[in-house]
């Protein structure tokens, strides 16, 4: 098999200081959520590995999850395509063409059989034989399982190469589908989003180079590390769902003081991804800090769920819609199981401190701080 650079090497001869190398790897441990304590290890790695042949590969999509990736900040897109991988073949981003361009996915395929990483942005259509989607001159779903079956590993980036997204939505005229309902015997990591962060698609590829294995995945094959809680679990509105504040309108002046937008639509409750801890734009914002409702657009199924803007009404699970109207309201009234912990406890103190407002004629030794 060729020899790769590794990309310290590749660093070294670009004229970057080791300082800015240790730095770089400060820096990734810390967008993995691993510690400082894991820096050594990304360094070694970085300087001893050779970099990962990477084939990526698009099928039916907007191109969405590749606009994302080139704005990574942290790590830069460029330190991950030029250096930390070998992206040998792109059809986006590449620039050679036609049938250079295959001969070049045929020759690593060939050169690194086994070793290779496959990335996928879309999915494949099998109606009619394949045919809404054809890639030099053949059915996407050809070279899907061609460039597939010497893989490693397999990378699902984006809605659509995890749960199919706009394209397998109702009435899904061209049978579009997801990657692991055509590839099944190969491990692969879904990273939904429409699209993804940029963060967590370089973060997903950082953690195989550096630990050469996948990464722990949840049980619908998504990276532990970034889809483990919902988007409501760290959202910054959160107290304000705890405490009753909803937006009940756009514009209205609950909007403008920032409170939740659950009522208007947001699935937040129900979305497990990083937007409100990793955030987008190099941790700039994410949607619901705009003003906009979460769509959920990194779960299963999120075209075919009706409205954007309508109010979830099926999550008793969570515990969050049976008692969004009730919490904060002066009655304090009793809560029913349903409640989550957190808008349980905001409730009962509520509770406790009109309870304490009635007995103000009681003796102070009587009362009781519910603060």
């Amino acid at each position: 098999m060729s020899v790769i650079e590794t990309f310290y090497e590749v660093m070294r001869r670009q004229g970057i200081s080791r300082r800015s190398f240790l730095k770089f790897c400060s820096l990734t441990a810390t967008s993995l959520g691993l510690g400082p304590a894991f820096m050594p290890q990304i360094a070694w790695a970085m300087e001893n590995k050779p970099r990962t042949p990477v084939l990526w590969l698009h099928g039916l999509e907007c191109t969405c999850c590749s606009e994302s990736f080139i704005r990574s900040a942290h790590p830069l897109a460029k330190d991950v395509v030029l250096s930390m991988i070998s992206l040998d073949y792109d059809d986006t981003l590449m620039a050679s063409a036609g049938h250079q361009a295959e001969a070049i996915l045929e020759e690593v395929m060939t050169k690194y059989k086994g070793n290779y990483i496959l990335a996928v942005e879309g999915n494949p259509p099998l109606n009619q034989d394949g045919m809404s989607c054809i890639i030099g001159g053949k059915p996407f779903i050809e070279q899907l399982r061609r460039v597939a079956k010497d893989a490693k590993a397999i990378i699902s980036w984006g809605s659509c190469a995890s749960w199919g997204c706009v394209q397998a939505a109702k009435p899904n005229p061209t049978q579009a589908v997801p990657i692991h309902k055509v590839i099944t015997d190969k491990p692969i990591i879904k990273v939904p989003g429409c699209p993804p962060i940029a963060e967590v698609m370089t973060g997903v590829i950082t953690y195989m180079l550096t630990f050469d294995r996948i990464p722990e995945l949840d049980r619908q094959g998504r990276p532990k590390m970034f889809y483990s809680q919902r988007i409501h679990d760290k959202c910054y509105r959160r107290p304000h769902f705890d405490a009753g504040q909803f937006v009940e309108a756009w514009d209205d002046d609950s909007a403008r003081k920032g409170y939740c937008l659950y009522k208007v639509g947001c699935k937040g409750p129900t979305t497990y991804n990083a937007c409100s801890t990793v955030r987008w734009n190099g941790g700039t914002s994410f949607p619901i800090q705009s003003g906009h409702g979460c769509i959920g657009c990194s779960e299963e199924g999120f075209w075919d769920k009706g409205s954007f803007y309508n109010r979830l009404t099926d999550i008793n699970v969570f515990g969050v819609e049976a008692n969004a109207d009730q919490i904060g309201l002066a009655t304090g009234a009793v809560v029913g199981a349903a409640i989550t912990a957190h808008a349980a406890v905001t409730a009962l103190k509520r509770a406790g401190n009109q309870a304490s407002s009635a007995s103000s004629d009681a003796p102070s030794h009587d009362r009781i701080n519910h603060q």
